[in-house]
């Protein structure tokens, strides 16, 4: 469901410093407690942190779709407004940490990450937690189907990018309610990378030409499937998604609010308007590098998806972080 734009059109690149500034505190913050095995203090971390910077912005952001309510952890939550009111208005999804366990175990992928969109552009889920998603790249937009089998969707995305099916790389969240998809994805000879968490990740290795993957299949995140169409309708892929309830009572909640489970929503759907992505890295990997001190300052490394271009920015922070860089 989107809620109704007004007339004024919002340039989001105006933003763009803001969600930098958001991403990059996130960040800093977070990584404090990277190693330390406490999830939701890194990402109690990363929330407030966020939140005071985005406290500043040059307008009125509203979250439309925020993480951690269906953790009970802390969170951006749906509906909240920031910013200063002296600017345009702007939708927001975000997480302020995606791959908690990541950043608590040490273990490479954690970011920083957040959306902006024009107002009334972006999905919001109501109450609906999951969804089942596919992303693939440019070279295949228009060619997957939620409806296809795991083994048709491969031979389609294979054909449209002139490989056989064996040189395939999805990406498949190693969860429990994937086991099924992984078997059959192995069984028609495809290899499937599997991590614990963060298909935001896992979508922009499918989506950056330097990327390590070229079909993203599974169920994960509303927030993180909404930010993801930021960055797939930025770099001209494709997406599908549909929501996916993981409990009775989420699906009992969607049907209370008169959503349906069977419908699928392209990438223009879910972001209906012009957008950006902005992802920070916490603990490194193939993507972002993690902060580090140079020269007394903290030095980290983003990412700024937009309007097809992908500008990779390092930026520094004078302010001493607490239990510093590792």
């Amino acid at each position: 469901m989107h809620r109704t734009a007004p007339r004024t059109r919002t340039d989001v690149r105006t933003l763009e410093a803001i969600a930098l500034a958001a991403t990059h505190s996130a960040a800093i913050a977070s990584h404090a407690w990277v190693g330390r095995h406490d999830k939701n203090a890194a990402d109690a971390a990363a929330t407030e942190a966020m939140r005071q910077v985005l406290a500043d912005a040059p307008g009125r952001g509203t979250v439309v779709i925020g993480e951690g309510q269906k953790d009970e952890a802390p969170m951006l939550y749906n509906g909240e407004t920031v910013g200063n009111g002296c600017g345009p208005d702007f939708d927001i999804a975000v997480d302020p940490l995606e791959g908690t366990s990541f950043c608590a175990k040490n273990h490479p992928g954690a970011m920083a990450t957040i959306a902006f969109a024009e107002p009334g552009t972006l999905w919001s889920p109501g109450p609906g937690f999951y969804m089942d998603k596919i992303v693939v790249p440019p070279q295949a937009k228009g060619v997957v189907d939620l409806a296809d089998t795991p083994e048709r969707t491969l031979a389609n995305v294979a054909h449209a990018l002139g490989k056989p099916v064996n040189r395939l790389r999805v990406v498949v969240m190693d969860k429990p309610r994937h086991q099924e998809l992984i078997a059959r994805l192995l069984r028609a000879g495809a290899s499937v990378h599997t991590p614990a968490e963060g298909d935001v990740g896992g979508s922009l290795e499918v989506l950056l030409p330097t990327g390590d993957a070229d079909l993203l299949l599974g169920i994960g995140g509303t927030p993180e499937g909404v930010m993801t169409a930021a960055a797939v309708r930025a770099l001209g892929g494709d997406m599908l998604g549909r929501l996916a309830p993981q409990r009775e009572e989420e699906a009992a909640a969607i049907r209370a609010a008169g959503m349906d489970v069977d419908r699928v929503y392209t990438c223009d759907e879910l972001v209906g308007g012009d957008s950006l992505f902005v992802a920070t890295g916490v603990t490194g990997g193939s993507l972002l590098n993690r902060p580090r001190e140079s020269e007394g300052a903290v030095l980290a490394e983003s990412m700024l998806i937009s309007r097809g271009q992908v500008r990779r920015i390092s930026h520094t922070s004078a302010r001493p972080v607490r239990g510093g860089i590792r």
